[in-house]
């Protein structure tokens, strides 16, 4: 049985682990993040670039889907055998919503791609409890990969990562990107932007979208990506994509803020890139005051005529 695990949220200083070279200029004060802690590193060498604690355990909340995807696709069961949701695949702990309802049938196929793409948390607890022996087998195996590929730092209690007990290191986890790199699905699935999946039970057609807007963002060639987000993890997210004409696995854990690992990311990106270090921009603080000022001049504006507002999408 694995214990439980006491963590610690760092707010250290940034820690440079090796100098970046661009055009022969060497950047070592590296990128301002948001990010707790960060890990940039060269795919081809294993060279570092930047690193921020990157040896602070930390929970990794949905990144642990790409642990349990590798597990699941080592063990070699049919892909195309039908998994159904049921009541063990409900998040109790967290209360995380799914539209795969109770009694939902999907290819293993189908399960691992929404559980890598779209973060399914219902898809990735029953590619968990299918697994040869069940979701203790899983875990098991989960953690004997974990040691197998160095990841001494890193433990897992469950396949969706809910758990704030799924901890590593930003360290460990660039171990764990480089592994993943070598299952064509996992780069396929992760990095795919959108799917439609037919539910039998249901007769409903779903839009799963990609979790990380930066598969769909120009400028960007990913080639595995994972997020996550757990109060306790924080925004996360871990890639495989090439910056500055080379491939690097970029990793960033605990940042607070929806938007604030894409921003972390594009920062990294840019001083690769240039050697500029942008700021982290100031949080817009509106007073109550300025609100009402804003809400009476929009109603003075639009008084007499109707307003049609645009639906987000």
């Amino acid at each position: 049985m694995i214990g439980r695990i006491v963590f610690v949220r760092f707010f250290g200083s940034v820690a440079v682990a090796g100098a970046f070279l661009a055009s022969g200029i060497s950047h070592a004060q590296g990128p301002n993040l948001l990010s707790q802690a960060a890990l940039v590193i060269d795919a081809r060498t294993g060279d570092p670039i930047f690193a921020k604690n990157a040896n602070n355990v930390t929970p990794i909340a949905s990144i642990t889907k790409l642990m349990t995807a590798m597990v699941v696709l080592d063990a070699q069961q049919p892909l195309e055998q039908t998994l159904a949701v049921d009541l063990d695949d409900l998040d109790f702990l967290k209360g995380s919503r799914s539209r795969l309802s109770i009694g939902s049938e999907l290819p293993r196929r189908e399960m691992l791609r929404l559980a890598l793409m779209s973060s399914e948390n219902r898809a990735a607890s029953a590619l968990g409890r299918h697994y040869p022996g069940g979701l203790p087998a899983a875990v098991a195996a989960m953690n004997a990969k974990a040691k197998a590929l160095g990841m001494t730092h890193t433990r897992f209690v469950d396949s969706t990562g809910l758990s704030p007990e799924n901890v590593s290191t930003a360290r460990d986890l660039a171990a764990m990107v480089q592994a993943a790199q070598r299952y064509p699905l996992i780069r396929e699935f992760s990095t795919q932007s959108e799917e439609y999946v037919q539910v039998p039970a249901t007769g409903q057609t779903l839009h799963f979208n990609n979790s990380n807007a930066l598969v769909k963002s120009g400028g960007w060639e990913i080639m595995l990506q994972k997020t996550g987000f757990i109060r306790e993890a924080g925004r996360c997210v871990v890639m495989l994509t090439q910056i500055a004409q080379r491939p690097v696995v970029l990793v960033l854990l605990d940042s607070v803020g929806k938007f604030s690992r894409i921003g972390d990311a594009q920062r990294v990106k840019t001083w690769m890139e240039t050697g500029e270090v942008l700021a982290i921009p100031k949080p817009q603080v509106t007073s109550k005051k300025a609100r009402g000022t804003k809400a009476a001049r929009v109603g003075k504006a639009t008084r007499g005529r109707a307003v049609v507002k645009k639906r987000r999408r």
